[in-house]
């Protein structure tokens, strides 16, 4: 029995020291396509995300990096459309905790720099543009579940976080804000790959 456990141990230190040293490269890709069949003005929105993000694992439980997002939207009612087009870069921090040779759980600390663009459409004319800029912060946990080799899968529920954003319309300054806290309320699934 102690010998049993004596090598359960080692493998779990092994394997917690088999990822320092090494690169992380994952991320996100989502697509969301919501309609809305209205006599009057029918109505749709489709929107892309891609966020990829490369870090380094400086210790046994611990990666840095930096982190990117592109979302872009494009909305139609009726005879009206706009766009909406935003980026984020920023850096992260994350602490793993291993839970076996294949389970581990995380949570990503991130913030940095966003900016966003929007534009309005009527009749094929351009009636409003907004440009704004912002930072943004976010704690995000996670499973992490290793397929072979380092690669794996990411879930998450949701996260906490806050984004501001400030607009210059005109000499018109327009600020915003939002916090949000969304467990429960968005599944995330991810893929990741240490080299």
């Amino acid at each position: 029995m102690k010998k049993m456990l004596l090598i359960l141990a080692l493998s779990v230190f092994g394997f917690a020291n088999a990822q320092k040293g090494t690169v992380l490269v994952g991320g996100n890709i989502s697509y969301n396509s919501n309609k809305i069949d209205r006599e009057d003005a029918p109505a749709k929105t489709d929107a892309f995300a891609f966020s990829p993000k490369v870090g380094y694992q400086f210790h046994e439980n611990w990666t840095s990096g930096v982190e990117f997002a592109l979302i872009s939207s494009k909305s139609t009612l009726g005879e009206g459309e706009g766009k909406s087009n935003e980026y984020k870069i920023g850096a992260f921090v994350r602490y793993t905790y291993p839970l076996s040779e294949t389970f581990s759980v995380f949570a990503d600390l991130g913030a940095g720099f966003k900016s966003q663009k929007d534009k309005g459409y009527d009749d094929g004319l351009l009636q409003y543009e907004n440009k704004g800029n912002g930072f943004y912060t976010g704690l995000t946990p996670a499973l992490f579940i290793n397929m072979k080799k380092g690669f794996g899968l990411n879930f998450s529920i949701g996260g906490l976080g806050y984004e501001t954003l400030s607009y210059d319309n005109d000499g018109n300054d327009v600020d915003s804000s939002q916090f949000y806290f969304n467990f429960g309320k968005t599944i995330n699934i991810g893929v990741s790959k240490n080299f």
